[in-house]
């Protein structure tokens, strides 16, 4: 049986991601013609159409797609495989691309870094840092290997694994603070005055479930970017927020006169690993995960 090019795969791959054979000839580090004539490679090699092609147009065809999914995993299995091979087979070494979400990176990167230092010195960790989506397909893609996520989550073709429990707190400047009836409850603040992050940040959703915001109208229209600007605008008396405590136990409400108080249920996020299915680096992925559970407010690992 001859064989695909694993380099042809990897063209076919990135056509896919970039829908454009200019750009992604430019990834690939190659001319437009030297990726044309490799996917027509391919295609003389299945005896099939992988693109319907239309002047400067083109689609993948449902066998096209199809390649492109198996060529993904094949293209990940062969770049593990040279990383073990350059390594020695030694697990604890090699490279590691890890994506965080913006909600958690900031406030575990200090202490990771340090970790790893300590007890992966052979292991080089680059850091990316993104919405829980982009780092998802970042990480189907292969071109990351692992994720910190807050969960729970749908995280198909992937393997989840828990670290530990961030709960929650309600945020209020003091003088709000004094206000609030005790025992708190949630449905009694006034109407828009509960300000959290955009959509695409995860911890929105979860904050919602978790600290009981069943009545939306309580959620102000002003969504903020950042952990940071949520403090702003609490600090400003224009309403409340909720921050996770790994937030807290970074000091995040330094310089502020703002307050935090355990939401109610003592609501929490989870927060742990996903890696794709099938990896061969599940024992340099656990020893990461002990690593960073020690780190979390409430760990359950490690």
């Amino acid at each position: 049986m001859k064989w695909p090019n694993l380099k042809h795969l990897h063209y076919l791959v990135t056509l896919h991601q970039e829908q454009n054979f200019h750009k992604a000839a430019q990834r690939c580090n190659v001319s437009q013609s030297t990726l044309s004539t490799a996917i027509q490679n391919l295609e003389d090699h299945f005896g099939s159409q992988l693109l319907e092609r239309e002047h400067k147009t083109f689609v993948f065809t449902s066998l096209g797609l199809d390649v492109v999914d198996k060529s993904k995993m094949l293209l990940q299995d062969a770049s593990e495989l040279i990383d073990f091979a350059q390594n020695a087979g030694q697990w604890d070494s090699g490279a590691v691309k890890l994506g965080v979400i913006p909600t958690i990176a900031p406030f575990l990167f200090e202490g990771m870094l340090g970790g790893f230092k300590t007890f992966l010195p052979k292991l080089s960790v680059e850091l990316q840092e993104d919405t829980t989506d982009n780092l998802l397909q970042q990480l189907t893609d292969g071109e990351l290997d692992l994720l910190i996520l807050a969960l729970p989550i749908e995280t198909p073709g992937c393997k989840q694994m828990i670290l530990g429990h961030d709960p929650f707190h309600l945020i209020a400047h003091r003088e709000l603070a004094a206000t609030l009836p005790d025992p708190l409850d949630i449905q009694l603040l006034p109407k828009r005055s509960i300000f959290l992050l955009q959509q695409e940040h995860c911890m929105t959703g979860h904050a919602v479930s978790a600290c009981g915001l069943q009545h939306r109208e309580q959620v102000s229209n002003l969504a903020a970017s950042s952990l940071y600007t949520l403090v702003k605008l609490a600090n400003s008396k224009l309403g409340y927020t909720f921050l996770p405590e790994l937030a807290l136990n970074q000091q995040i409400l330094d310089n502020t006169k703002l307050v935090a108080m355990p939401a109610e249920q003592g609501a929490w996020r989870e927060i742990g690993l996903v890696w794709r299915a099938g990896t061969t680096r599940m024992q340099l992925f656990r020893r990461i995960g002990e690593i960073v559970a020690p780190l979390l407010p409430l760990p359950i690992l490690g």
